[in-house]
């Protein structure tokens, strides 16, 4: 059965130095019954090739015993303990003393940050001027007199919610529909929690025939404010753009207009030992059937294809992380999780909630919090569509970021690049997934920070193909300030622990088994 190759969303970290040193502990520790995440996914195990080379795992006989590490871990242990006792203030006390605080000038920051405001007579006195001229300009018909105050009341006075409703009405008025757009999504991308900001973003979109992106904007918002009022009419309004999104790509095939999509790159299919083009039939009935379909698609091939973990213990682990994840997305996809056998740090989404993870994403992070929330931004991903969005969005060929090559697959999985602004989006609905979840907020903060603190010749492929990680940090610590997310919540330390020793030997006979498959060849 031919497959979509290019829809695999992949994510790649290697990561060298734990935060704890290996331990082999002696008994297992209950798993919390209040959490569960579900995992993020990388791509399939890689072969040595002269392009890629694998970053061995540790052995535990070259590990140095690290007294201060070792009691960093048992202090996080007991904490963690306290924590499913029940004793939430004396856990947190606790995690406070071995967590480093947040950055003071996100702190400053947030502190100095206007809060939003409607009413003119909240404006300073320059302000009031440039709101004069605008109406002096509205009532005269003259496009300088408008668009010049209109500017520089944006630019000075942001926390000015009317100013950037009126600039982008202005610029639609002049025909200059994208420019208004880009207006809207900076305000609210300043102001998420905007409600007249969004209602006028999602109704540019629409004008524009932008129907998933009008759907998405909607969704993203009822996923991230679930107790705000207006929750259920956004997620209505999801709905609505996505069947007229639905409807538009059934014209597009009738009309033939697709076939740019459906040409080229985006035709390759993973088969197993070649890329191989889908006929613009077999792709597009894809297509309509959904991204659940999609996902099932792909998903089929690959458990064929790849070596995954199949020991109970390990598979139980990650899918009690990623039951509780699931309970807060908002979709009601049909989610799996699979463990690839490859030893490096990565991940990967599929459309319609299918996520596969490297045996490294658990061998190489340091707790259960951290990886679950490199889960959650690959489930983010998967909730916000963007695999999917990538897929039947014109511009799919720019998106491709490189290829890497698969061990036992002599063929190539296509790595996308998401935009900077989906990576955004993955990474405030998956911190938000993370803290609803139990978990401690700052996981995929604190991965991302040991990443970034690395000395390694050349970043990882995760990071390389989103090189702003310090703005990512900086970010993600601006959210969890502003949104009041708790940072001192369960780690799991030790159980994680424990998985990590079960599922090394597991790796290491993987990466034997390639050796030898190398050197017959």
């Amino acid at each position: 059965m031919r497959l979509w190759k290019f829809l695999a969303i992949a994510c790649s970290v290697p990561l060298s130095g734990l935060w704890f040193p290996a331990l082999v502990l002696a008994e297992p520790t209950p798993v919390p019954e209040t959490l569960t995440l579900p995992s993020e996914v990388e791509s399939p195990p890689v072969e040595e090739s002269p392009e890629t080379e694998d970053l061995p795992l540790e052995d535990p006989s070259d590990t140095v015993a690290d007294p201060e590490k070792d009691e960093r871990f048992q202090a996080f242990a007991e904490a963690d303990r306290l924590y499913r006792e029940g004793q939430i203030a004396e856990a947190q006390k606790l995690y406070r003393q071995l967590k480093e605080p947040f950055s003071q000038e996100i702190l400053a920051e947030l502190e100095n940050r206007p809060v939003a405001i409607v009413d003119v007579d909240q404006l300073s006195p320059a302000g009031r001027v440039y709101w004069r001229e605008v109406q002096a300009g509205l009532e005269q018909n003259l496009e300088t007199r408008i668009m010049v105050p209109l500017q520089l009341l944006v630019e000075q006075y942001p926390e000015f919610i009317p100013g950037h409703l009126k600039y982008a009405e202005v610029l639609t008025r002049y025909n200059r529909a994208s420019e208004a757009l880009k207006v809207l999504e900076r305000a609210t991308r300043r102001y998420p929690d905007r409600v007249d900001l969004l209602n006028a973003k999602i109704e540019a979109q629409a004008k524009a025939e932008e129907w998933l992106d009008a759907s998405l904007a909607a969704r993203q918002f009822a996923l991230l404010y679930p107790e705000h009022p207006q929750a259920e009419e956004f997620s209505a309004i999801a709905d609505t753009h996505l069947r007229r999104f639905q409807s538009s790509l059934r014209s597009q095939l009738r009309g033939n207009a697709i076939a740019n999509v459906l040409t080229g790159i985006a035709g390759y299919a993973l088969t197993g030992n070649i890329f191989a083009p889908l006929s613009a039939v077999e792709t597009t009935v894809l297509l309509l059937r959904g991204e659940s379909a999609v996902g099932d698609s792909i998903t089929h091939q690959l458990r064929r294809e790849l070596p995954l973990v199949e020991d109970e213990e390990i598979l139980a682990y990650v899918n009690e992380i990623g039951e509780k994840l699931i309970q807060q997305t908002g979709r009601d996809f049909n989610y799996e999780f699979h463990i690839i056998l490859d030893d490096r740090l990565n991940a990967f989404a599929l459309p319609g909630g299918k996520i596969f993870i490297n045996a490294g994403a658990i061998l190489k992070t340091n707790s259960e919090a951290e990886l679950a929330g490199l889960l959650a931004h690959e489930l983010a991903h998967a909730v916000l569509s963007h695999g999917f969005q990538l897929a039947t969005s014109g511009g799919l060929i720019g998106n491709i970021a490189q290829y890497l090559p698969y061990g036992g697959l002599a063929s190539n999985l296509l790595v996308f690049s998401y935009s900077r602004e989906m990576e955004r989006q993955a990474d405030e609905l998956g911190t938000r997934i993370l803290a609803a979840s139990g978990y401690a907020a700052d996981g995929m903060h604190n991965l991302m920070l040991t990443l970034d603190r690395e000395d390694t010749p050349s970043p990882p492929a995760w990071l390389s193909t989103h090189p702003d990680t310090q703005e990512r940090i900086r970010n993600l610590e601006r959210q969890i300030l502003q949104s009041g997310l708790n940072r001192y919540a369960y780690e799991g330390v030790e159980r994680h622990a424990e998985i990590q020793e079960r599922l090394k030997p597991l790796v290491e006979a993987e990466n034997e088994r390639r050796e030898r498959r190398r050197r017959r060849r």
